[in-house]
């Protein structure tokens, strides 16, 4: 075609990217829901097998819907290769396992979400990796705990659940003077709002279930990078273990991106909105939010991100306080997802994170008091009278 989807603007590849008709011409895109596909002969078969022909072979491997949203994330993303899995978590650990061996170190931030770090801290040490953990946002922190057998760096940013930013380009430098990969979650900014394979990182993951799909439907997640690493460390991993994204998953996804930029940019004027009724109220101790200017790490949003997102922090002191407002709360649902087109607030310490040993909470800042909020698609004026009534009430 004359048409470069590369020079396409954000909004067209997220409509037009990766598109594959079947010989019937749909506009939709086709949901191709078969295990396996049928070869001409024994000889296609073969070639096919061999990889001499580039077609289809089985659903675990491949498939044309899920090839169309892998195609059209990386061409959002920036990336050469995307790898489309089950869930966020599925995308997580293959992004691990994929990079590390028995005896090899990884390094990670200390603020990560609790099923990370469960991998981190109980599955990988099972598989003779050991782990440790630094604050993401100290430079020196990351430099100084580098080991020679270090192969891989693991970092969120805006981090979950309290939005600490990590300068990506800073500690891509020193993984790549170490020998080693970053991986970076970027789930909570989104590929709207930051790039951090262009700042550097080697390979990014989402959880396709938050902002992708955005209304609460389907699980799914993602790893990008470029061709020779996703080649080397995940064709065969992801082939042969099996963490595959339905069809059907992918054709709700593709349909979530299409609207992802529309979605996130209103979700993430709610959010602004919703953080500044929130400073302003006697009952909060605390916000943190990566669109205000108040924000631990404001320098280095400037510097990598376009956009705060649609997730807010705030401390209310206690956890009787927090309970009190979430009870509250009668718009806003009390659930632990997040990029959602319904606004849903949490207690982290009683939901996602409570896995985490108080200590280890402790040491990234997460009290009893704190609440996650991800704002919608509500009129925001309706979000910022519940948020206010039930701060009253807190």
């Amino acid at each position: 075609m004359a048409e470069n989807p590369q020079d396409w603007d954000v909004e067209t590849r997220l409509v037009r990217g990766g598109m594959a008709r079947s010989p019937y011409g749909e506009i939709s895109e086709a949901l191709f829901l078969t295990q396996s596909f049928a070869y001409d002969s024994a000889e296609a078969a073969n070639a096919r097998f061999a990889g001499d022909d580039p077609g289809f072979i089985y659903q675990r491997f491949s498939n044309p819907t899920t090839q169309i949203f892998e195609d059209r994330l990386a061409l959002l993303e920036g990336a050469e290769v995307c790898r489309a899995t089950a869930s966020g978590m599925a995308a997580v650990q293959a992004a691990l396992m994929g990079l590390l061996r028995a005896g090899d170190h990884l390094l990670a931030g200390r603020a990560l979400f609790g099923s990370s770090r469960w991998i981190i801290s109980q599955l990988l040490p099972r598989f003779g990796v050991e782990t440790s953990y630094v604050d993401a946002t100290d430079l020196d922190a990351w430099k100084n705990a580098v080991r020679p057998n270090t192969k891989a760096l693991l970092i969120e940013s805006p981090a979950n659940p309290l939005l600490e930013v990590t300068a990506i380009g800073a500690v891509a430098e020193i993984a790549h003077a170490a020998g080693a990969k970053l991986v970076v979650d970027n789930v909570f900014a989104t590929p709207i709002f930051q790039k951090p394979l262009a700042l550097g990182a080697d390979v990014v993951v989402y959880s396709a279930t938050k902002h992708i799909d955005g209304q609460g439907r389907v699980l799914g997640g993602a790893i990008l990078g470029a061709e020779p690493l996703m080649t080397e460390a995940y064709k065969d991993l992801l082939r042969h273990t099996g963490p595959s994204l339905s069809p059907f998953n992918a054709w709700v996804l593709l349909k979530g991106l299409e609207t992802l930029e529309l979605r996130v940019r209103r979700q993430t004027e709610n959010a602004g909105k919703v953080s500044d009724v929130l400073a302003a109220h006697a009952k909060t101790k605390k916000v943190i939010y990566c669109g205000r200017k108040d924000h631990p790490q404001a320098a280095v949003i400037a510097n990598q991100m376009t956009g705060g997102g649609n997730v807010v922090a705030f401390d209310l002191g206690s956890r009787e306080a927090a309970f009190r407002f979430l009870n509250a709360l009668e718009i806003v649902d009390i659930s632990n997802n997040l990029g959602d087109a319904k606004s849903m607030a949490t207690h982290p310490c009683t939901t996602t994170h409570r896995s985490m040993p108080e200590a280890e909470r402790l040491e990234i800042g997460l009290t009893e008091g704190w609440v996650r909020m991800s704002v919608g698609l509500e009129g925001a004026r309706d979000l910022s009278r519940d948020v206010s009534r039930a701060l009253d009430a807190a």
